[in-house]
């Protein structure tokens, strides 16, 4: 198959719903992916922050490969073993109690909306303007983009918004029903958006004296995107509710929510595919992979290498959540595509992400790219 018979066949048989980038991807290697023409590009968007440990890496593909082999597929109406040691992973890894799994990120947030409401008793939530949540239609209410809500209303009842970085504004919002306050410690999907340093803190403290829960949303952030292993750790607070997906599968489908002090009801969720031994198996790899080979560590020095050589351009991120601005995103994008990278693009921001194995002769890379193609 060619790049044309890719686009006519989406044409004919697929949902058209994506404003996909001129590419057709076949395979990839570390931080390199290959299109159907046998073009080398690297890849410094992993996925939209997901292929963490970048791609076909020898440890995944091994435990893809044995857990296949064996079980794929149980339900939780049994026990499994990856499912159990992987959760016992999350809670010493975060500090958090307990853990249930999601397969994706908005299947977390939704996960996590319905505890806050059992638990606490409470309807209200309050997310932040410029927020991104996910598309169902609990997570499409905590999102803010007019584009992504307005043809779905009415949505789930019980949401607002307060702005985000200003604490003043969360202050107006929250009252004695809000059962949780729904918060990314760096917004991802409105340009790499970061806010004071002691802007969660100040959230926290807020929660815990209305008695609202704190839900941090870490889906795009966690497992040492931003070159620690989460952002809250960096503020020095707990969540109530901690979100993740993105880059514990890899690149394979999994997401988790973790929480401490209390529990769902019997039956109050659940999940058909939801912990599957394969995805559980592999997150405990990736986890595994971060560790052994110090990937956030080595997030924090090459992105930090990154935005010092990219001075000149107006840079704002952390580790490998880099945002570049410039005057025009998906036409800047595109010229360096031309030029083998594949970035994406929020609006007229270009998003650097790459898997968090990037190398210094990567980085001087892109450097030289983007360099080549968009003016200071």
């Amino acid at each position: 198959m060619d790049y044309n018979d890719a686009v006519r066949l989406e044409k004919k048989y697929f949902a058209q719903l994506f404003d996909r980038l001129p590419l057709l991807i076949t395979s990839g290697k570390d931080v390199y992916v290959f299109d159907s023409q046998g073009k080398k590009y690297l890849d410094i968007f992993s996925g939209v922050a997901v292929s963490s440990v970048g791609h076909a890496h020898p440890a995944v593909v091994k435990a893809i490969k044995d857990q296949a082999g064996k079980l794929i597929h149980a339900s939780n109406w049994v026990y499994t073993e990856p499912q159990l040691e992987l959760a016992e992973k999350l809670t010493k890894l975060t500090g958090l109690e307990r853990v249930f799994y999601s397969n994706d990120g908005a299947g977390a947030v939704e996960a996590s909306l319905k505890l806050a409401r059992s638990v606490t008793g409470k309807k209200e939530i309050i997310s932040m303007e410029k927020s991104f949540h996910g598309r169902t239609f609990g997570a499409l209410s905590a999102t803010w983009s007019e584009k992504y809500r307005k043809p779905f209303m009415p949505l789930v009842p019980g949401f607002k918004f307060a702005k985000y970085n200003d604490i003043e504004s969360l202050k107006k919002e929250i009252t004695d029903d809000t059962a949780a306050v729904i918060v990314e410690p760096i917004l991802g999907e409105a340009g790499v958006i970061i806010p004071d340093d002691n802007y969660l803190q100040q959230v926290r403290e807020l929660t815990q004296k209305k008695g609202a829960l704190l839900i941090v949303d870490e889906i795009q952030t966690g497992f040492g995107r931003t070159g620690e292993w989460f952002e809250y750790k960096r503020a020095k607070i707990k969540p109530d509710i901690l979100l993740l997906a993105k880059g514990l599968g890899g690149g394979f489908p999994v997401g988790a929510i973790l929480y401490s002090g209390f529990d769902y009801k019997k039956g109050e969720h659940g999940g058909t595919f939801n912990g599957s031994p394969l995805a559980c198996t592999i997150a405990k790899t990736v986890i595994e992979i971060i560790e052994k080979e110090k990937l956030v560590v080595n997030s924090k020095k090459t992105g930090k290498y990154l935005i010092d050589k990219l001075k000149g351009y107006k840079t704002h991120g952390r580790g490998l959540m880099i945002g570049l601005d410039v005057d025009d995103g998906k036409k800047q994008a595109l010229k360096l595509i031309e030029n083998g990278l594949i970035p994406i693009y929020s609006g007229n921001t270009l998003r650097i992400l790459p898997p968090l194995t990037l190398k210094r002769e990567h980085a001087d890379n892109i450097i030289r790219k983007i360099t080549e193609v968009i003016p200071k």
